[in-house]
């Protein structure tokens, strides 16, 4: 090394270490292992820098004091990829402590994009932090990134591995990253960081940006980290759990659940056991997010139920506890998760509740990972045909295809070059293209392999940090001494049928509701007088409440049973108590099982002290709603299908017109909402008063995060 390379190296650690003590607002902080390096790297030799680092490492503590380096030495600004609002709010507050001005263009702060872009254009602002999504935005493609690119002094992907379809959360847009080294002037440092990626990830990430990259990788043992698995199949024995030992852990903590339902249904249970808990999930809205995010940073909750929408980058140093109610689909993304506890504490708590419907679940999330091949080809085939650009409602028309779904298909399609934007509208591209079958089933198969990966986890008797770091590739370890297989320490309660029954009777008080619609698919909105009212399901399919016995009832016994009834009077009478009070019932006829709904119609009515009224027919047969996949199909399916009999009947007595009273219209099942929509609108049209819906379960689908 040579004598100035010598003193400028020396310049750059006294610079570094001095951001590093004003980041951190410790005089005494001293960098780890590869923090120093990964910043000489970037500012000094101006390479590509891989780090794969543990939750908690400090992965952004090198990013921002290289940024400070690089901006004191007349280079732009870093041009920074995060995926959630989450850490972008976390980065922009840990900038500010070294002195850097980090902004964010993101779908949350339109008004303030022009004042922004001023900004940028003015060299004021030293990081711009967008989501991959931004770079499918054409406005900010065109106009913003060409500027950023050419003058980025250094780019930072955050959470890597989301460019790898191999890694445990692929996100396509990530892939449009090639485009953004495309633009950048020779010579740009790029960094790239992630705690949550194996070898296999490392590889493809390489492979994706096209690069030579410069690896950093440290161990991903986190200390003082007691990692519990306990098997409690019931949902009613977690929530006990819960309710229980939540109270006798120190500090704060976040529960993960796979579903927005769950996050909402424990967040809900812990409050009606005394507990301070709010949920969070990719649902909720953007203020409220925030909020909830500063209320767990300041300790104002104990705990938050989060789906994984809080998770990567989410930084709380004093984080006590994380708890999963259900077990994540990946051992990989295991890690990243229960790696938000205890970053800055002696001790911490990662236990996992293992519970039944844990696999049906997680068989979910893998099994719509991808779109079908004969979807994807479908769409591709009707673009050629049509030879002219399509809105997204033209292919709803066209294509079964859930509303999300098409946007991811569509996303990817654009990505691999197959089709294009034309404003709102989709054109097939001259490029040829095909489905890479080969790579789907491989990724599959791999997802089936972490899959039961994490059960042989829950099941083993080797030390658990150990394993999780050999699933990552990380096997230079010792045990750690702390978790249960290590210590035999078990954090089990027995809790009395009593005990167990309050939480029964929660879950079986957790009805849904039934939002009625108010627009037609392909035209306009339902006229008011037309329209149903607000509804009630008696439970979700399969899950702890009733939803479970209404599945048993359906697929097994073939009739609902008496203990149902009861259950849907009670709900009906005593909870919800629809206003105007119905005067009369009837039911949504079926041809594939005509008995199925008439009978429980006709045994929920005198229980309510009303008449169960045969008013409709169905003229042709349909397919099951939960088949169709959007809300065109769902109601070209079910359109026209029923009809008002022309004798009515009310007990022995034959009525020439309907009951001009409020109605209660049951059907067992409800998903999209269009077979009661169109039922009930053809009531209305037929005289009737206001209709209420009502279902035994709400079938909706599992996913949501």
């Amino acid at each position: 090394m040579t004598k100035a390379k010598t003193l400028e190296t020396k310049t750059i650690e006294a610079e570094a270490l001095k951001l590093l003590q004003q980041l951190t607002n410790n005089s005494d902080s001293v960098f780890r292992p590869d923090q120093l390096e990964s910043i000489l790297a970037l500012v000094r030799d101006r390479k590509r820098v891989l780090l794969v680092q543990r939750t908690g490492w400090g992965k952004s503590a090198v990013y921002f004091i290289a940024t400070r380096l690089l901006r004191e030495r007349g280079f732009g600004p870093t041009l920074l990829v995060s995926p959630l609002l989450a850490l972008m709010r976390n980065q922009i507050e840990a900038a500010k402590r070294v002195g850097v001005l980090a902004v964010s263009i993101n779908s949350t702060n339109r008004d303030e994009w022009r004042e922004l872009e001023e900004q940028i254009n003015e060299d004021r602002v030293d990081v711009l932090l967008i989501s991959p999504e931004r770079l499918a935005n054409q406005r900010f493609r065109k106009k913003m990134l060409p500027i950023v690119g050419r003058r980025s002094g250094m780019l930072v992907i955050d959470e890597a591995h989301c460019i790898s379809d191999w890694g445990h959360d692929f996100r396509p847009d990530y892939r449009r990253l090639v485009r953004v080294l495309e633009l950048l002037p020779a010579g740009v440092p790029v960094l790239c960081c992630t705690a949550t990626a194996n070898d296999r990830v490392v590889d493809d990430v390489k492979a994706q940006l096209g690069a030579d990259f410069v690896s950093m990788r440290g161990p991903l043992a986190r200390r003082g980290l007691r990692l519990h698995v306990l098997k409690k199949p019931s949902q009613e024995e977690r929530l006990m759990w819960l309710a229980t030992v939540i109270g006798e852990l120190p500090g704060t903590g976040i529960i993960y659940c796979l579903t927005v339902a769950d996050t909402e249904r424990v967040a809900a249970w812990l409050e009606s056991r005394g507990v301070n808990a709010v949920h969070y999930s990719g649902s909720s809205g953007n203020e409220d997010r925030e909020i909830i995010e500063q209320e767990l940073l300041s300790n104002e909750v104990k705990v938050v139920v989060a789906t994984s929408a809080l998770g990567m980058g989410f930084d709380k140093p004093d984080l006590a506890f994380v708890i999963h109610y259900q077990s994540p689909g990946s051992p990989v993304a295991y890690y990243q998760q229960v790696g938000r506890a205890g970053r800055a504490l002696a001790e911490s708590w990662g236990i996992l509740l293992r519970g039944s419907e844990d696999t049906d679940i997680q068989d979910y999330f893998i099994d719509s990972a991808f779109p079908p091949a004969d979807l994807a080809e479908q769409v591709v085939r009707l673009m050629e045909h049509r030879a002219v650009s399509m809105s997204n409602r033209e292919l709803f028309k066209e294509v079964n295809v859930r509303q999300g779904q098409l946007s991811g298909l569509l996303k990817i399609l654009e990505i691999e070059g197959a089709v294009e934007r034309d404003g709102s509208r989709w054109l097939r591209t001259l490029s040829p293209w095909e489905f890479d079958h080969q790579r789907v089933a491989s990724v599959t198969a791999l997802r089936r392999t972490e899959q039961q990966q994490m059960l042989d986890y829950i099941d083993s008797d080797q030390c658990r940090m150990q394993l999780l770091r050999a699933y990552l590739d990380d096997h230079d370890s010792e045990p750690c001494g702390i978790c249960d297989n290590c210590t035999g320490e078990n954090l089990d309660r027995l809790f009395d049928s009593a005990s167990v029954q309050q939480a029964v009777d929660f879950l079986r008080k957790s009805e849904r509701i039934i939002e009625p619609r108010k627009k037609f698919p392909d035209y306009g909105n339902i006229p008011d007088e037309y329209r149903l009212e607000e509804g009630r399901a008696l439970s979700r399919w399969g899950d702890g409440g009733w939803g479970q016995l209404v599945r048993t009832d359906k697929q097994h016994d073939g009739k609902f049973s008496d203990q149902l009834v009861d259950a849907a009077c009670n709900l009906i009478r005593d909870r919800w108590q629809p206003d105007p009070t119905p005067e009369w019932v009837t039911y949504v006829p079926s041809l594939r099982h005509p008995e199925l709904v008439s009978d429980f119609a006709s045994r929920l009515a005198p229980s309510l002290g009303l008449d169960c009224m045969d008013v409709l027919i169905k003229v042709r047969h349909t397919q099951p709603q939960k088949t169709m996949q959007n809300s065109q199909q769902q109601y070209d399916n079910v359109r026209g299908a029923f009809k008002i009999r022309n004798d009515r009947l009310s007990g022995n007595k034959t009525n020439s017109e309907l009951p001009t009273g409020a109605v209660l219209l049951v059907d067992d099942m409800v998903d999209s909402r269009w077979t009661l929509t169109v039922v009930g609108s053809l009531l209305r049209q037929a005289g009737s008063g206001p209709v209420f819906p009502f279902a035994l379960a709400d079938t909706a689908g599992r996913s949501g995060r």
